[in-house]
């Protein structure tokens, strides 16, 4: 098969967005997490077709993995309400031209080069082929960005480490200092908190498993870009999925939103 290549220069992967809309954005996302579900998905459906004249499209990344009990892949995890959630919120915060609809995308996919960012989830459980490994590696390198969300404890993240090192052997993965660009592109987000899913609510719990303090690691190319953030130890996506319930908080919602929305911008402007 030949491959449709670009490099870190083209267009799709540079495009710089816009500044963000204003300084009422932090009571505006109190405003967009009371508003119910069902206006919140009005006008939003999930797909796998892309929208191709979207200047950012939400991309979840679909990958060879074990399946969760009763054969939901885990790569779905909390599609698509997570998506639907976000989506709306990087609408009404910023001004992104965002795409109304959360797409999902195969790592072998050719069209996987048009989209500067993606997100991937349960990573603890892939099993990435050969052919896997490699099409995430020249993705990286090339100028993309994945963001990792969803995996907890020890035994996940032996899971996650071992795939991760067959993409980059030879490349560390290492805590993100808090003085980073990543956590201040648009909010300066120098305190960090531990952001649980919704089982904290039944279970009185912050973490997972074992997975009792939260780690913000990541992993860069030569030039010191930042290629793969690596949320481990939280469920951000829970936190974007049930913003609409009232008994979850709006502390984790608000920094979940704001994690997003500074992962996004960074890696379309660096």
């Amino acid at each position: 098969m030949v491959l449709r290549m670009r490099g870190p220069s083209s267009a799709r992967f540079r495009r710089v967005t816009r500044a963000l809309s204003g300084r009422g954005a932090a009571w505006r996302l109190i405003a967009l997490i009371a508003i119910p579900v069902v206006a919140l998905s009005s006008d939003t459906t999930l797909t796998a077709s892309p929208s191709p004249h979207a200047e950012f499209q939400f991309v979840r990344m679909q990958y060879t993995g074990t399946s969760l009990f009763g054969g939901r892949e885990r790569w779905l995890t909390d599609w698509p309400e997570a998506e639907t959630h976000l989506i709306r919120g990087i609408k009404r915060l910023t001004r992104i031209d965002t795409a109304d609809d959360g797409h999902y995308l195969g790592i072998m996919d050719d069209t996987l080069f048009d989209y500067p960012w993606i997100y991937a989830v349960e990573v603890g459980h892939w099993a990435l082929t050969d052919e896997e490994t490699a099409r995430l590696r020249e993705y990286l390198l090339r100028g993309g960005f994945l963001m990792v969300d969803d995996f907890h404890g020890s035994l996940e993240w032996a899971g996650f480490v071992q795939g991760m090192h067959r993409v980059f052997p030879d490349r560390a993965i290492v805590d993100i200092p808090p003085d980073h660009a990543v956590f201040h592109v648009a909010y300066d987000l120098d305190e960090h908190i531990q952001i649980p899913g919704i089982q904290s609510l039944y279970s009185g719990r912050n973490y997972e498993k074992d997975g009792f303090t939260p780690h913000w690691r990541g992993i860069y190319d030569d030039d010191g870009r930042l290629m793969v953030v690596i949320n481990f130890n939280m469920d951000l996506g829970d936190a974007w999925e049930h913003a609409d319930v009232p008994e979850y908080s709006l502390l984790y919602t608000t920094r979940a939103y704001k994690y997003a929305i500074n992962y996004i911008l960074y890696s379309m402007t660096h």
